[in-house]
């Protein structure tokens, strides 16, 4: 790497110059600001004091002392006590010769060794996929692609709530105002068919509890003794008794649901290796709660729940299995985290899973460490902030969230209308062209959830992700075509790969040093981004490499140039950027056409 190069230089320089031992490691190096010339940045006031001269003069010193030792180094500049390195033209050359001849720049190999294990998803079977459910899964989706690109193991599981309280409203409306339908009689994808059952629960329950209020009764009273409340929880007494009825309705409901979930996951190009189902986690749960309670880690009240005291902690204590013996999610929490270290033994455990449940982790956390589970050091919180869209919060109680093959669907037909708008799918076929609004459509979405920070709160907006200019995912696609279709017309004329057989040295313009700048950067950024499980830094590293090719486009001459060799070398310069949009866009999974 260039910057340990230069690092081990300076700390030469102030070896030779100023008798004083400083280890490259000390060396502080960064990109230069674009506002300044070079491509390396030196920070050498921590230098000062062993050469007893100004910064500045340090830095002319130190400057001098690279530019005649190191091949790489070809000119400097001193500002204030910085110093700006700026490599050789023919270093960046050399690099671009190097590493265009390999096939995934910048991606590693995948390593044996523990897994790391990634929990996204993670439904309800009472309800349809939503927006929120969307950042859940892009977030997960687009997190293991980067850790597997640079080089860890992974295993991406999916849990399924299929039990509780939830469930049981869908199945007890259903039981009452079904009928005997199925998703095939009404027409309806099962998640969704299931899911107007648990908003028409919510409905009959408020009239209920409407009038209980008018009986005296406050808000919190009257929810718990309405009648279907009543109802609910009886039925989810006889799920955990096993009741055979209860149990045959329950599993016919979540079938439905699958299949609804897994046409949604397809069509968002998200998959698992295992799904785990809370149904059967939930009792290694109870039994890691009763071991627990066996050994003195936790306590049972009067009223025969089970608790266990965190305020060792400086957490409230935390119900693990209530009075009549039912679970908790945190029951449910205790054993799949078991299950997974049973099954995976991770190097990490990590969860996707939003920032209202903060604290959530933090107790699972805790609890774990006082059953003695060393795992429990392992486990992460990847946090995110919720969506929100223009017109405020969904509600899935109340029926108003947006539901995630809609969206989808709206993302498609808005893709389609801008792109016959601009007149770009002249030549194509019915196929092609549906395949393209597609892909630009879905590309829209996940660029545009996929681009802020996670654990920033996001306002989504339909109409603004789906432009063809600023920092959209269908601008990153379109330059992506664009390239492609400069090489094929290279092609055309006799320019083929490898481009640069013939180049020798010349004089780099400003823009071709800066996307190669940016090219080099890319495995650091994916290193970044592995690092802090954050799909952020690639998404807006790919905007800025495309801004600064579009500026590069626009401005200079490829096939017009008279010069072959510099033909030549932005043909490679080219071909190198559409390689790394393209490398860069899979980790954040959306595909880039060949033309549009």
């Amino acid at each position: 790497m260039i910057n340990q190069i230069i690092a081990e230089g300076v700390a030469d320089a102030v070896k030779i110059l100023y008798q004083a031992d400083v280890s490259p490691q000390e060396v502080q190096i960064q990109k230069t600001r674009k506002e300044f010339e070079g491509d390396l940045t030196v920070v050498v006031f921590p230098f000062s004091r062993m050469g007893r001269k100004s910064p500045e003069a340090i830095g002319e010193q130190i400057g001098k002392f690279l530019q005649e030792n190191l091949q790489e180094v070809g000119f400097f500049n001193v500002i204030k006590g910085f110093l700006n390195v700026s490599l050789k033209n023919n270093y960046w050359i050399d690099f671009l010769i190097e590493k265009l001849a390999e096939e995934k720049f910048g991606i590693s190999e995948v390593q044996e060794g523990k897994p790391v294990v990634i929990e996204f998803s993670s439904p309800n079977t009472n309800k349809p996929l939503h927006l929120g459910h969307v950042r859940n899964i892009l977030l997960g989706d687009s997190i293991a692609s980067i850790l597997e690109a640079s080089g860890r193991k992974v295993a991406r599981v999916n849990l399924v709530n299929d039990r509780g309280i939830h469930i049981c409203k869908s199945m007890l409306a259903w039981q009452k105002w079904g009928e005997g339908t199925t998703p095939e009689t009404a027409d309806k994808k099962g998640d969704k068919f299931v899911g107007d059952y648990y908003v028409q629960f919510e409905k009959q329950k408020k009239l209920q509890v409407k009038q209980k209020m008018l009986e005296g009764y406050s808000e919190e009273e009257a929810d718990r003794e309405s009648q279907l409340m009543q109802d609910a929880r009886e039925v989810l007494k006889k799920w955990e008794q096993g009741d055979p009825e209860t149990r045959s309705l329950w599993s016919n409901m979540n079938e439905w649901v699958y299949l609804g979930f897994d046409e949604t996951y397809k069509r968002i190009g998200a998959g698992f290796d295992k799904i785990y189902y809370e149904s059967d986690t939930y009792l290694l749960g109870r039994e890691l709660v009763k071991e627990g309670l066996e050994r003195g880690i936790l306590y049972e009240k009067e009223d025969g729940s089970i608790w266990c005291d965190l305020s060792d902690k400086k957490l409230s204590d935390k119900l693990l299995l209530r009075s009549d013996g039912t679970s908790v999610y945190m029951t449910q929490d205790l054993g799949t985290a078991q299950l997974r270290f049973d099954d995976y033994h991770p190097d990490k455990l990590l969860y996707v899973v939003g920032n209202e449940q903060n604290h959530h982790f933090d107790v699972l956390k805790a609890i774990l460490q006082k059953l003695g589970k060393e795992y429990a050091k392992d486990i992460i919180h990847i946090s995110y902030g919720m969506v929100e869209l223009p017109h405020g919060k969904m509600k899935s109680r109340e029926g108003t969230v947006v539901d995630a093959d809609d969206l989808i669907d709206e993302m498609r037909e808005t893709a389609a209308e801008t792109t016959r708008a601009l007149g770009k799918i002249e030549d194509f076929s019915e196929e092609e062209a549906n395949r393209l609004f597609e892909t630009i459509g879905l590309g829209a979405l996940k660029y545009f959830i996929l681009k802020v920070d996670p654990k920033k709160h996001m306002l989504f907006n339909p109409e603004e992700s789906i432009q063809f200019d600023g920092n959209t995912g269908p601008f990153i696609q379109y330059t992506h075509a664009r390239i492609r279709s400069l090489l094929r017309k290279a092609a055309e004329r006799g320019f083929k790969a490898p481009y640069l057989e013939n180049v020798h040295d010349f004089d780099l313009l400003h823009k071709e040093r800066q996307i190669l700048r940016l090219l080099h950067d890319f495995p650091e950024i994916l290193q970044q981004a592995a690092d802090t499980y954050s799909p952020a830094l690639v998404a807006n590293y790919v905007y800025e490499l495309v801004k600064e090719y579009n500026g590069f486009y626009q401005d200079t001459p490829v096939l017009r140039e008279e010069d072959e060799n510099k033909i030549r070398f932005r043909l490679a310069l080219s071909e190198f950027t559409a390689r790394i949009v393209k490398s860069a866009m899979q980790l954040l999974g959306i595909e880039v056409p060949e033309r549009m």
